[in-house]
């Protein structure tokens, strides 16, 4: 398969930008978080892996309306009720899929793009050799309920105050309450921050990232509102590798529990890892995912 970068032509007419690295006849496709975000953090996967004894072909790609990918104008309504969807999404991994030629593989996906695994697995299941969800709940409440603890746990009660009166007013821009989503990102979402994927520029897709999130980590009035996925983990069959980071946006009970529901699911935690722990403490997370595909390959995954 090639290496390197290929632009691929959707059937909608958009086009995309993906990019393989690695060898082996062993195929992971990684989905990146947002939505909006990009496959940055995924750059290096194959080279973690091969340092874990695993060669893998790695395949990432920007999801439409992200970074190198095409950007639809989502100001036109018309676009925006087509594009930003569920349903787009989660078939735009599909068509990827076919357009790459992958079967038999690894889906990974962080964040949102967990949760595009999750129901990708469900859905087209027949098609995955194991699912990998890192950092992504079932459950947008649970979430809720555990990203508004952890900044009462981290910051002072007029600190809190003053957010929760911003976003009453939506006056999200304000440079102070920025401020405080600094601190929150610095001890929850990125905790390390390698100078490889600073940018002089944002590189987040804003009008998708609203859309679905909000304006930041630790607010949800997106679509992702209504994300609740609990009742289909049990269609989720293939083996599943569960990660999540030690300190994480993400609750750790959820993760227990999801572990349960879903038939053959594996749970591990990064030490020192937040939101990106694939960033923060690599070896760790890197190993986790090598010994989860070895034992698939070697038919010894249990749960």
């Amino acid at each position: 398969m090639k290496q390197g970068t290929t632009i691929i032509t959707l059937d909608n007419g958009y086009h995309l930008w993906t990019n393989t690295q690695g060898e082996g006849d062993i195929h992971l496709l990684a989905l990146h978080g947002g939505p909006g975000g990009n496959h940055e953090y995924w750059e290096d996967t194959a080279q973690q892996l091969k340092k874990q004894g695993l060669n893998v072909q790695v395949h990432m790609y920007d999801q439409l309306g992200s970074w190198y990918s095409d950007q639809p104008d989502y100001s036109d309504k018309a676009i925006a009720d087509k594009y930003l969807t569920y349903d787009y999404f989660l078939d735009e991994v599909e068509e990827v899929r076919q357009k790459l030629g992958l079967d038999n593989f690894y889906l990974i996906g962080q964040s949102w793009g967990g949760a595009l695994v999750q129901m990708y697995a469900a859905k087209y299941g027949q098609h995955l050799k194991g699912a990998i969800v890192s950092s992504m709940v079932d459950n947008i409440d649970e979430y809720v309920t555990h990203v508004n603890q952890v900044r009462e746990d981290l910051l002072p009660a007029d600190a809190i105050a003053y957010m929760k009166d911003c976003e009453a007013k939506g006056n999200y821009d304000d440079a102070k309450y920025q401020g405080y989503v600094d601190v929150l990102n610095d001890n929850y979402v990125d905790r390390k921050k390698p100078a490889a994927i600073s940018h002089l520029i944002s590189t987040m897709a804003t009008p998708v990232y609203n859309a679905f999130q909000g304006d930041n980590e630790f607010v949800i009035t997106g679509k992702l509102k209504e994300w609740e996925f609990e009742p289909h983990l049990k269609d989720i069959k293939v083996p599943t590798l569960l990660t999540f980071g030690e300190h994480e946006t993400m609750p750790s009970a959820t993760a227990r529990r999801m572990q349960k529901e879903i038939p053959h699911a594996r749970l591990e935690t990064t030490p020192e890892g937040g939101h990106h722990h694939m960033i923060d403490n690599a070896p760790v997370y890197y190993s986790h995912l090598a010994k989860f595909i070895t034992d698939v390959e070697n038919n010894t995954f249990n749960d």
